[in-house]
């Protein structure tokens, strides 16, 4: 739900519909790796631990030099102190060819995409979080309101924590939603968070768009 509209119970019948907006980025996504034989491929050996790297002409500008990747682990949570988002993490798969998101009963919690890197690991790692829920906002609500250079922490099973620095904050329309520009990696370690943006269509009940945040790994540190 768009921040300032009300919407009541009968115009969200089916909230899962506000969903959408991302969820049409991240069937690309599937599509994505399935095309380019990843780790979302069914039935498979585990692909290369990075996406494919995007052309650099596409890609927002990189503001930090690269870090060295750390090993993998499982992430627990996320915190964005500048934005107030404090949340625990799940690992999420695909699902009739979509990453599916976290449950609407469990709205102050986000996903991360199990198939792909973990955050901190080579490769642009993904997590997902509901902007809202049929009554009220959703653990990625004030995500739009990120800035360049904000900080993002994600404490990781291995005791360490992996700092992110945002480099850009971008509204992508559904039309427009390019899977390897959002999910390409420069070989370098990156975080990618996603959620639903622009207009909310009361008939269609769905987003116009995804909002995404492109962070690159700074630092780490002992939790």
């Amino acid at each position: 739900m768009a921040a300032g509209e009300d919407h009541t119970g009968a115009e969200r019948a089916e909230t899962g519909r506000t969903w959408a907006a991302v969820a049409v980025g991240l069937v690309l996504l599937a599509a994505w790796l399935l095309g380019h034989g990843g780790p979302g491929t069914p039935a498979a050996t585990p692909g290369p631990r990075s996406f494919a790297a995007a052309a650099a002409a596409d890609r927002p500008a990189q503001v930090y030099a690269p870090h060295a990747p750390l090993p993998d682990a499982v992430p627990l949570r996320i915190d964005i102190p500048s934005v107030g988002i404090h949340a625990a993490l799940v690992a999420r798969g695909l699902k009739d060819g979509a990453v599916d998101p976290p449950p609407y009963s469990t709205p102050d919690v986000a996903g991360w995409y199990r198939d792909g890197p973990p955050p901190g690991a080579s490769g642009a790692a993904v997590i997902v979080g509901h902007v809202d829920t049929e009554t009220r906002a959703a653990v990625f609500y004030g995500l739009s309101t990120i800035r360049r250079g904000a900080l993002v922490e994600v404490p990781r099973s291995d005791g360490t924590v992996a700092e992110f620095s945002v480099e850009a904050v971008e509204v992508i329309e559904k039309s427009h939603f390019d899977a390897t520009r959002v999910y390409g990696s420069a070989g370098r370690p990156e975080l990618r968070l996603i959620t639903c943006g622009g207009q909310f269509d009361k008939a269609e009940q769905t987003y116009s768009a995804n909002v995404v945040v492109f962070a690159a790994l700074t630092n780490s540190h002992p939790a």
